[in-house]
């Protein structure tokens, strides 16, 4: 993962004379290296902005710094925002307006004029908030003390989301054969998508997967069959088959890595030459960081690989899943989550074991895959889909549970969950709202930080919540319809 960092950029004037500004400035490097102790990255101050000309350098160095994932603005004493215009209009990074003050209380004793003059915080900020507005800019608004921690994780959690963005606009999708036949959902403009979300979606042959499989010597199976050891728990003595996931796994990555590719597919239609459908292969991979979609789905590949860099760490608890069958019992309503091969290990809740067992759909040999059951928890999941015209995410809140089932039966990772607003009407929602089959789960992200992705990249957000009903969601999503074909 690249390093990533935020500019920090505040806002004055030459009205107040060389010791104000002086003083700005100290403390904007000294709130700037505080908060990057606190912060997931680092807040590097970059400049006390006093002239359109400051401004527009600024923005414009951010554009093109690779490593800088968004702007944060602060307006320590008032900053007339015309002389934003220029910049702001030009920036495409990801901006966060602070509005905070150096000073958490007013001092009784030392209030005065040159007091006043220096800390207009909630003066500067307002004129900084019309600005923002009247450009029509995506932008995060946050308020508070910046050394309370409440606002220390807002802040923090709107950076996850920004380097979602900056993943985003260099992602790479490696898709190894086409789409499922006949599945809609899984279709979409991949140029549209480019030109949105910066995606490069394109196809590699599953002939040319298996060239480089051929060439992937014993030494590098059982290298990485040493990893799968200390990872996982072996539950089966089928060592040639755990040992061709292997193999499949080294080969993909290769193929990704050559080609900058954070993401891939496949469909059990299209596996020419392979002797199992990757299971094992494509769960380690997702462990490792790459995003992963089923039967050829792209879209939720690349967001796969979206939140788990938005996660903890850089690749937090997010996985490919797929609502398979429901729990219709009366109080006790339960989704089942799984898929035939392919749920990410980052959200299981003990050591995940290694098992062979038939697939029973592909024509090809049984495949190794890991089987766990996923930990209790709040979540999300989430479905990016192609309206025709435009983007829409779908988010719903969920609980994940325990299974309240052993199923020994079933060789596969599952994931149970309570949906909001519950499991008829949350099922109803989704559908209406047009959700897929296939969505990401995570532990780690959450809707706001979704909601906020969704804003710096100008798509449609659909949220489920404990509150949604279906009347309501009808509602809205009329007047969103309406509102994205005005735009």
């Amino acid at each position: 993962m690249k390093q990533y960092q935020f500019w920090f950029v505040v806002g004055s004037q030459f009205l107040y004379g060389p010791e104000v500004l002086d003083t700005v400035a100290a403390r904007a490097a000294e709130m700037a290296e505080k908060l990057s102790a606190v912060l997931p990255y680092p807040l590097v101050y970059k400049v006390t902005a006093k002239t359109n000309q400051e401004i527009a350098q600024v923005c414009k160095e951010a554009n093109y710094e690779d490593s800088c994932a968004g702007v944060i603005t602060w307006c320590h004493t008032f900053s007339p925002s015309k002389m934003w215009i220029n910049g702001l209009a030009d920036l495409r990074k990801p901006w966060c307006h602070f509005a905070t003050q150096y000073n958490r209380e007013i001092p009784n004793e030392e209030i005065d004029m040159d007091f006043m003059n220096l800390n207009q915080a909630a003066h500067g900020d307002r004129e900084h908030g019309f600005i923002g507005a009247r450009l029509r800019k995506p932008r995060k608004v946050i308020a508070g003390f910046w050394q309370d921690e409440e606002v220390q994780a807002r802040i923090g959690s709107w950076m996850k989301a920004a380097v979602g963005v900056a993943v985003s606009k260099s992602m790479k999708v490696m898709r190894f054969g086409d789409n499922m036949r006949e599945v809609a959902v899984t279709e979409g403009d991949k140029v549209e998508v480019q030109a949105k979300l910066g995606w490069q979606v394109n196809t590699w042959a599953v002939g040319d997967l298996v060239k480089v499989m051929d060439g992937v010597t014993e030494a590098e199976v059982d290298a990485l069959m040493e990893t799968y050891k200390a990872s996982y728990d072996f539950a089966t003595d089928d060592l040639e088959t755990v040992r061709y996931q292997a193999r499949e796994e080294i080969a993909m990555k290769k193929m990704l890595d050559a080609e900058g590719c954070l993401a891939f597919s496949n469909t059990f239609q299209d596996l020419w030459g392979m002797k199992q459908l990757p299971g094992l292969a494509s769960q380690h991979l997702m462990a490792l960081g790459y995003g992963y979609g089923g039967e050829g789905d792209w879209k939720v590949s690349a967001m796969t690989a979206i939140l788990k860099a938005m996660g903890e760490g850089g690749n937090g608890a997010s996985a490919f899943m797929e609502d398979y069958t429901y729990h219709l019992v009366k109080g006790q309503e339960y989704s089942l989550g799984a898929h035939m091969l392919e749920v990410c290990p980052s959200v299981a809740a003990d050591r995940p074991r290694i098992e062979v067992h038939p697939l029973g759909i592909g024509g090809r040999e049984d495949p190794a895959r890991l089987v766990f059951e996923g930990r209790p928890g709040d979540a999300i999941v989430v479905s990016l889909i192609d309206m025709g015209g435009r983007l829409r995410l779908i988010c719903q809140d969920i609980h994940c549970v325990k299974p309240i089932l052993p199923m020994p039966n079933l060789p596969v990772a599952r994931v149970m969950w309570q949906a909001e607003p519950s499991l008829t009407t949350g099922v109803e929602c989704w559908i209406t709202a047009g959700g897929a089959h296939h969505t990401v789960l995570s532990y780690d992200v959450t809707a706001e930080q979704m909601k906020d992705w969704a804003n710096m990249l100008d798509i449609e957000f659909v949220h489920i919540t404990k509150d949604t009903t279906v009347e309501s969601l009808e509602h809205d999503l009329f007047l969103s319809d309406l509102a994205w074909k005005l735009r």
